[in-house]
């Protein structure tokens, strides 16, 4: 028994490690579920200790609890949240569906060190994992409370400022390059003209959208589940803790959270949580779009597009000297890439609420929680390392623009379609420029092809 110590729970004693304040429900479950490498989220723990100390709260003021034990439960939490026990929480995301065993593994880790700062005060008063920490609660509302909380914590606190940061980043992009005339391409073909700060506006625009969607989209996760116990009936719990403890939590956290008015669909639908991803998802399709974007026009140097510099940040090969890679882009578009599995993932098991209650959530959240952090670390990554040093390629874009048969289309108001396009079929096949393909068909003078032709008033 060296290095250990013997905890109960309903089925009897177990072992568990003498340095860790959890007990024989988290230790069950490190045994009972060795699968993968993918730990609950961190952010899902902080989420339920903010539960746990504002339902230490409410219960003394509801008077279900003593003031010693709610005092101390709300001095492990804040210890917790400051980081100090993130090694006590070791449960695989794969595990029970409901998120039990993380809802015990906090409880049992609130409760032991609770039980040790009543020791230290010389108090004989022992806190409970389940008759106190979890007092009011199961696991059925907490964790999907904790769900929401985690997932809108994550959403305005890091990606919302990292989607800002890389708006205002484009937008001096835009200011800087609007009018360096360029040539436009559809259907990877040449087309008319338009400048570079028009094509980054675009970009710019795309993150607008986006971040206004989750934004919105997010809101819907501040209703919270947390009240309907079991099976969205409240049963063991005031009627008003629900809305006691939304109150606390929005203190805590600074917004507006509210116990929500249906428990019953809480608890077993997550589609607040799919509406939200799905503006995840529609974030990165433009990521994928305008990460594209950077590495095709910054493609060459000499046998790309080559329009656009970005920064040489490592050694592009391992066997070709000199050579600079997109790199930043390709990490981006593989977040993408992984952003889009788990909206896969998220909607089936969305699907699965049997019931009074969905048992999918553990894999929800932690596909969430994922989602966010990969976008807020890859538009911020993607910024600082890429689009905060592009640069134009002025020379070549004037090439472009020169070369360019589509400028033809300048004409179409003077000599009209067919004409117009009879001379760039002619230039193409003969390989001479637009003016020398017009001034031979007779169809306009030098002089008229000059006053017509001017790139910059196509744009």
């Amino acid at each position: 028994m060296e290095g250990y110590r013997l905890e109960k729970d309903t089925l009897g004693e177990v072992k568990v490690p003498k340095d860790k304040f959890w007990g024989a429900q988290t230790q069950r479950s490190r045994e009972n579920f060795s699968i993968g490498l993918e730990k609950m989220p961190i952010e899902v723990i902080y989420a339920l200790t903010l539960i746990k100390k504002a339902a230490a709260i409410v219960n003394h003021q509801l008077g279900k609890l003593d003031d010693s034990k709610s005092k101390a439960i709300m001095t492990v939490c804040d210890q917790i949240l400051k980081g100090d026990y993130d090694q006590h929480f070791p449960l695989s995301v794969w595990q029970t569906g409901s998120g039990t065993q993380t809802n015990m593994n906090v409880n049992e880790v609130i409760a032991n060190r609770a039980n040790e700062i009543l020791k230290s005060q010389g108090s004989a008063a022992r806190v409970h994992p389940n008759d106190d920490v979890n007092r009011s609660q199961s696991s059925n509302d907490t964790f999907p409370t904790a769900m929401h909380i985690a997932a809108f914590l994550k959403l305005k606190e890091q990606l919302i400022p990292a989607i800002n940061e890389l708006k205002d980043t484009l937008l001096c992009k835009e200011k800087k390059f609007m009018k360096l005339v360029k040539i436009g391409r559809t259907h990877l073909q040449d087309a008319t003209p338009l400048t570079l700060g028009q094509e980054v506006s675009g970009w710019r625009t795309m993150l607008e959208k986006d971040e206004k969607m989750a934004i919105e989209a997010g809101t819907y996760l501040l209703d919270l589940a947390i009240g309907g116990t079991a099976v969205g009936t409240g049963i063991n719990a005031d009627p008003a803790f629900g809305g006691k403890v939304a109150e606390q939590l929005s203190k805590m956290t600074g917004y507006p959270f509210q116990s929500s008015q249906n428990k019953f669909q809480a608890l077993t639908s997550h589609d607040e949580i799919v509406f939200l991803h799905g503006a995840l998802k529609a974030l990165a399709a433009d990521l994928m779009k305008i990460a594209n974007d950077v590495r095709w026009l910054a493609s060459g140097p000499r046998s790309g597009i080559g329009e656009i510099i970005i920064p040489a940040n490592e050694p592009g090969s391992s066997i070709m000297p000199g050579k600079v890679n997109p790199t930043q882009s390709e990490a981006l578009t593989m977040v993408v890439c992984q952003v889009f599995g788990n909206d896969a993932a998220i909607a089936f098991a969305a699907s699965q609420g049997n019931f009074e209650l969905n048992v999918f959530k553990p894999v929800i959240i932690y596909n969430l929680i994922q989602s966010i952090t990969l976008l807020s670390d890859s538009i911020r990554s993607f910024r600082e390392k890429c689009a905060v040093g592009i640069e134009a390629n002025i020379e070549v874009i004037h090439q472009h623009v020169e070369r360019s048969l589509m400028l033809i289309t300048a004409l179409n108001p003077y000599i009209g379609y067919e004409k117009a396009a009879e001379i760039a079929k002619l230039a193409y096949k003969e390989n001479t420029t637009l003016k020398e393909a017009a001034v031979k068909t007779g169809y306009v003078t030098a002089e008229q092809f000059d006053q017509w032709m001017k790139p910059e008033n196509m744009v």
